[in-house]
């Protein structure tokens, strides 16, 4: 009797883990908090630069990236930036002014995104007020991106909102958002950080 009434309690464990296991399936899966950082912008034509060389206000800058992806620096002249990183170039403009400075230290910082306009924008359609495509900003979160546009409307169903997020291999995720919570109940769980290119939906609610 004790190893059938053990028997049946192995048997329950195993169908409700099964059952677990496919509502987890069925839900949109979570964003791991240490992916939300940007991947490492990399520099485009028509960006802004600020070229600064300490001690040596002559040779500190501000540049645009001309359309063949190089820069201008007095003493060196041309240095490519299109394609890389500001550290990158920093390191590169240090390299060749170590010919005329010694020991240079050089800081490059991005002051105008341009090149990367369209890309670097955050959308939100659906059931809020102004469907809007807004400019990324570092910090920016779904609900920052859910008032700009107003926030929702009336017919909104905004606990099935989502975030749709592409990844560098072209597929795309959606992930859960439970924008009541965070706008009725000041829940942040599901707040999550935006990416450039995400798509926020807000869905009609059904009548």
């Amino acid at each position: 009797m004790k190893v059938l009434s053990l028997f049946f309690a192995v048997c329950v464990a195993v169908v409700l883990s099964g059952c677990a296991t496919g509502r987890g399936s069925t839900e949109a899966p979570k964003i791991d908090p240490a992916a939300q950082a940007v991947s490492t912008y990399k520099i485009g034509v028509d960006d802004q630069l600020q070229v600064t060389v300490w001690q040596n206000p002559d040779l500190s800058v501000s540049v645009p990236v001309r359309p063949d992806g190089k820069i201008t620096v007095p003493l060196i002249g041309d240095v490519m930036a299109g394609g890389k990183t500001p550290e990158e170039v920093a390191a590169e403009i240090k390299e060749k002014l170590q010919s005329y400075v010694r020991d240079p230290q050089v800081a490059v910082i991005l002051t105008a995104l341009r090149s990367h306009e369209y890309l670097s924008r955050v959308r939100v359609t659906g059931a809020v007020r102004t469907p809007v495509s807004i400019p990324y900003r570092q910090g920016m979160t779904v609900l920052d991106a859910v008032l700009a546009a107003g926030g929702t409307t009336e017919f909104a169903a905004p606990d099935r909102t989502e975030l749709y997020r592409e990844d560098k291999n072209g597929v795309t995720t959606p992930y859960a958002v439970r924008l009541d919570n965070v706008l009725q109940k000041g829940d942040l769980a599901t707040n999550y950080p935006v990416q450039p290119g995400d798509v926020v939906t807000v869905p009609m609610r059904a009548f």
